[in-house]
């Protein structure tokens, strides 16, 4: 830099060099402060999250989910209702299980409620939300043939499924929806009183059972199933879904052995 300028040349040199703002009086190195670490960052709070959902233990073992409007888990509720048509009324309102909010209808039952033969299956299908009864459509038309092979028909048997509510696109409901909906079918059977359940797929039969094994391990014995609101232990047949018969034709044999099993079980009861 040129020495011994007057103040009025040195800025005129300071301006011809581009030097055009005066950033302050104390010159600092900029290279010093490069090398210091930055200053770590203020923490920022956490939100707080939602409030979870309460899911209990039912008293059959079954997760239940607490309803906003019901006042108390599916178990409660269930357990609260003295006939059929209060039951019905009490699914009706319950809407703690997202499944429910993208069906059309509760699919309650059908048939003969004082029959003493009960058949459950899974869930409905499309045909059954849309016309809230339980086996319509081309499983229930193969169910209806089923049973009419060993002599029975809707007025002779009750059915219903352990899920009331058709899952999105007929998907396999989940252990945790089973869970939810088992008291509600638990409480079913009881006012039902039913002296022979023929469970219809591995989903049914897992759920009432309590069984880990699949519905090819579990079909063609016969069980015991025991709650607290039955008088005495009912006893269980398993079979394959009628679905499933409709897309595996070949396992229609081993079902119709199921079937001659249920016939002979209720001429020696009857």
């Amino acid at each position: 830099m040129p020495l011994d300028l007057s103040p009025h040349d040195l800025l005129r040199w300071y301006l011809d060099a581009g030097v055009d703002e005066a950033i302050g009086e104390v010159p600092v190195d900029r290279f010093a402060v490069s090398t210091k670490p930055a200053p770590p960052p203020r923490p920022v709070a956490a939100a707080a999250p939602p409030p979870a959902q309460p899911v209990r233990l039912s008293h059959d073992g079954g997760a239940a989910a607490r309803s906003p409007h019901d006042g108390g888990t599916a178990a409660h509720v269930a357990g609260q209702c003295r006939d059929l048509a209060q039951l019905r009324q009490a699914m009706e309102a319950f809407d703690a299980l997202p499944l429910k909010r993208t069906a059309m209808s509760t699919v309650f039952a059908d048939g003969n409620a004082d029959a003493d033969i009960m058949c459950i299956g899974e869930a409905p299908g499309q045909e059954e939300d849309r016309q809230g009864l339980p086996f319509i459509g081309k499983s229930g038309k193969l169910l209806d043939r089923m049973l009419a092979s060993i002599g029975l028909d809707r007025t002779s048997v009750y059915i219903s499924n352990v899920v009331p509510w058709r899952p999105v696109d007929n998907r396999k409901p989940t252990a945790d929806e089973v869970a939810v909906c088992l008291p509600f079918i638990t409480r079913h059977i009881e006012l039902v009183d039913p002296k022979l359940l023929i469970l219809f797929g591995g989903a049914a039969a897992s759920a009432l059972l309590g069984r880990s094994e699949g519905i090819n391990r579990l079909r063609g014995r016969w069980f015991e199933y025991s709650s607290p609101g039955l008088p005495r232990p009912v006893a269980v047949m398993p079979t394959f879904h009628p679905a499933y018969l409709l897309r595996t034709p070949a396992a229609k044999r081993e079902a119709w052995r199921d079937l001659l099993a249920v016939r002979k079980h209720i001429d020696g009861h009857s």
